[in-house]
């Protein structure tokens, strides 16, 4: 799962053993409100980062053991279970931390200059829910743990590639600035072919919006993710029982939004790619096969 595109995965599905469903519920839940008090709504960014200053607080009380909040408090609601979940398997803080690092983040950057920037930002946003996950199911070695990195950033790219022009209007950009230089796509471009969009959009869909400058680019972004989650696949092997089928089928989902885009040419401006029962069927055939 990926911070801010969990909606693509299953959480917390029926494939998951009962007993571990109400931590990976109280992990969602912190995450997603955390994530929505950095990305979501009108609050000026002084506000949100102080209420996200209170995430850390509350971290903090549950780290001390002073974790106690009034009934019908909000943050109650969110650390309360979380609490539980910490304690009862044992989970390590500096996941959470990374994540609230990487919301504070995201009140104010906008954009990422390099690869290494992206990454960076994928290992405090994507990569600890997959060490968490591995916490939860005792598997939390070294190697799993890379190849969890791997496979959880890998997915957040995907993510990124997909929704593109969603990001753009909300004023972000995850391509890689100098990717986005060396291919000959400026910030100009991309606002051209939003706009073009937004016209087809309100008439019937014409011409495609996106051309073979722009495919280069995103063939490129493509592969650098594809190569991740093929480089990961391999701990769906090492994760005996449900959480492997399911981890294999995050892994496939992800693989097929990237064929998806690849023929679409890449052109997202107006086709948001996403999987459909169809797709969900045809993974399932895949990771059985």
């Amino acid at each position: 799962m990926a911070v801010d595109h969990y909606e693509n995965f299953p959480v917390a599905s029926m494939l998951l053993p009962r007993r571990l469903r109400p931590a990976v519920h109280a992990i969602y839940r912190f995450a997603r409100s955390a994530d929505d008090i950095a990305d979501e709504g009108d609050a000026p960014a002084h506000e949100r980062l102080r209420r996200l200053t209170d995430y850390r607080r509350a971290l903090a009380q549950v780290a001390s053991g002073t974790d106690r909040w009034p009934p019908g408090d909000p943050l109650g609601a969110v650390f309360q279970p979380l609490s539980l979940a910490i304690q009862h398997h044992d989970l390590p803080l500096q996941p959470f931390e990374d994540l609230l690092s990487a919301f504070e983040q995201d009140v104010s950057t906008t954009r990422y200059g390099s690869q290494a920037d992206l990454l960076d930002y994928c290992r405090r946003s994507a990569n600890p829910v997959g060490r968490l996950m591995l916490h939860l199911y005792r598997a939390a070695d070294q190697d799993n743990l890379l190849l969890s990195d791997a496979i959880c950033t890998g997915l957040q790219l995907v993510n990124f590639w997909q929704d593109a022009a969603v990001d753009w209007r909300k004023g972000r950009i995850y391509i890689p600035q100098e990717s986005m230089s060396r291919h000959g796509v400026d910030e100009l471009y991309i606002a051209r072919r939003i706009s073009l969009a937004d016209g087809m959009a309100r008439a019937a869909p014409g011409d495609p919006i996106a051309d073979t400058t722009w495919a280069a680019l995103m063939a490129e972004q493509a592969a650098w993710a594809q190569g991740l989650l093929l480089a990961g696949l391999p701990l769906a092997s090492r994760l005996r029982g449900r959480i492997g089928l399911e981890l294999k089928l995050v892994v496939l989902g992800g693989l097929r939004i990237l064929e998806r885009l690849n023929h679409l040419h890449y052109d997202i401006f107006l086709q948001r790619p996403t999987l459909a029962r169809r797709d969900w069927a045809l993974l399932c055939w895949r990771a059985l096969r």
